[in-house]
C-alpha cells in the first residue's frame, strides 16, 4: 500500500512558513532574476492593457452595457504575472474578478465579459482555452481545480492547475477542503490568494487572526509563500517556482499576494463607506503599472517606443470593447435551461414549461 506524506514533512513546520516580509524584487535591488527580457516587456504590455481594460469595462457598466463589473485596477500584477508564469497546457480557475487573467491568456475580451453582461453561461469554451468559467460563489473553484489536476495526474498528464482565490475566499470551507485534499495527495495545484485587503467591506483583520494568509499553509503541510502582489516580477517568479515544484511532483503551494483593490468591490459598491481616502492614496503610490514601468526603464529594457506601442494597443482594445458591446445581446430566455444538466431533472423540465407558458401569455397579450 502506498503511504502518502505531506510535502516536506521531514523538514519540519519551519520550512513551510513564509518569510517575514513579502517577496519583492523591483523595489529592493532584486533585479529581474532569470526572467527573459521579452517576458518582462510582455508583463508591462499586459499591465498597461489591463489598466485600460478595467477603465473601459467600468465605464460600460455606467452605460448599462454590463450588468456588473468587479474591477481589477491595482491587482493587474497578480493576474498578469501569474498567468505568464504558466505553460499553455496548464489550467486556470478564476474568480469573477480575474477577467484580466483571461485576457492575458489570450481569450476574446468580449467573450471574457459575456457572463458579466448577463448573456449565456460563460462566453468562451473552457476546454479550448483551459480556463474554467468565471466563478461567482466564493472559493468553489478551488475544489474544481484540485479535482481536475488530480484526475490529470492519474491519467499521467503533465499539467498544473492555478486557482485564483480572494482573501474572503480563504474563510470558506471549500478553500479548506481543496488545500487539504491537494496536500494529502500532492496534487499539482498552485493556490494564489489575492489579498486585496477587503472581502467586499470586511477588512482582513475581521476575517482571520493569522499572521498572514500564507501562514495557513503550514496547517495543511504545504509551503506558504508571501509575495508583494503589486510587484509583477515577484509574482511571476513565485508562481513559476510553485508551478515547477508542482510539475515535479512536489505538490501544492499556497501563495498570498499582498495587493490592493483601488476601485470599489463592484460598480454597485460604495467603498468610501468603509475605507479612508488616505489608505487608497497610500496604495496608489504602489501602483503596479507605474512600479514595473519605472523598474524596466531603470534597467534599460523599456524604450519610449515600447511605452507608446503598449498605449496604442490599450486604446485599440478599449475601442474594440466600446464597438462590440454597443448593442444589447440577443438573448433567448429559454436558453437558461440549456447545459444545466446532461439529462434535465423533472424540476428543471417543470420550470422550463412554466417559463414557456408565461412567455406565451406575454406574446398573446401583445
Amino acid at each position: 500500500m502506498t503511504v502518502l506524506h505531506p510535502p516536506d514533512v521531514h523538514a519540519g513546520a519551519a520550512a513551510l512558513l513564509p518569510g517575514p516580509e513579502p517577496l519583492s524584487l523591483i523595489d529592493r535591488g532584486g533585479g529581474t532574476g532569470d526572467i527573459a527580457p521579452s517576458v518582462l516587456l510582455d508583463l508591462h504590455r499586459h499591465l498597461v492593457r489591463g489598466r485600460r481594460y478595467n477603465l473601459q469595462a467600468t465605464a460600460l457598466t455606467k452605460q448599462g452595457r454590463l450588468a456588473v463589473y468587479p474591477s481589477t485596477t491595482g491587482q493587474e500584477a497578480c493576474q498578469a504575472g501569474a498567468v505568464l508564469a504558466l505553460e499553455e497546457r496548464d489550467w486556470i480557475f478564476p474568480t469573477y474578478r480575474d477577467t484580466l487573467a483571461l485576457l492575458v491568456r489570450g481569450l476574446d475580451p468580449v467573450e471574457v465579459l459575456t457572463l458579466l453582461r448577463g448573456d449565456w453561461h460563460s462566453g468562451y469554451d473552457p476546454r479550448e482555452h483551459r480556463v474554467a468559467p468565471l466563478c461567482t460563489p466564493l472559493a468553489t473553484q478551488a475544489p474544481h481545480a484540485v479535482g481536475l489536476a488530480r484526475a490529470a495526474a492519474l491519467r499521467g498528464e503533465d499539467l498544473v492547475a492555478l486557482a485564483f482565490i480572494g482573501d474572503g475566499g480563504t474563510s470558506e470551507g471549500d478553500f479548506h477542503e481543496a488545500v487539504n485534499f491537494a496536500a494529502v495527495y500532492r496534487v499539482p495545484v498552485v493556490f494564489l490568494v489575492q489579498n486585496n485587503g477587503y472581502a467586499i467591506s470586511v477588512p482582513l483583520h475581521k476575517q482571520t487572526a493569522a499572521p498572514s494568509l500564507a501562514h495557513k499553509a503550514v496547517g495543511y503541510g504545504v509551503p506558504g509563500v508571501l509575495v508583494d502582489g503589486n510587484d509583477a516580477v515577484a509574482v511571476h517568479q513565485a508562481v513559476r517556482a510553485a508551478a515547477d515544484r508542482a510539475r515535479a511532483g512536489g505538490g501544492p503551494t499556497l501563495i498570498e499576494a499582498v495587493t490592493y483593490r483601488l476601485d470599489a468591490h463592484t460598480n454597485a459598491d460604495d467603498a468610501t463607506r468603509y475605507r479612508e481616502a488616505a489608505e487608497v492614496e497610500h496604495w496608489q503610490g504602489r501602483d503596479p503599472v507605474d512600479r514595473l514601468e519605472a523598474h524596466l526603464r531603470e534597467c534599460g529594457l523599456l524604450t519610449e517606443e515600447a511605452v507608446a506601442r503598449a498605449g496604442r494597443e490599450a486604446e485599440e482594445l478599449a475601442a474594440q470593447l466600446r464597438s462590440r458591446l454597443a448593442d444589447d445581446p440577443a438573448v433567448d430566455p429559454m436558453s437558461l435551461f440549456e447545459h444545466v444538466y446532461a439529462r434535465p431533472t423533472p424540476q428543471l423540465l417543470e420550470q422550463r414549461a412554466a417559463l414557456a407558458a408565461e412567455l406565451a401569455d406575454v406574446e398573446e397579450a401583445r
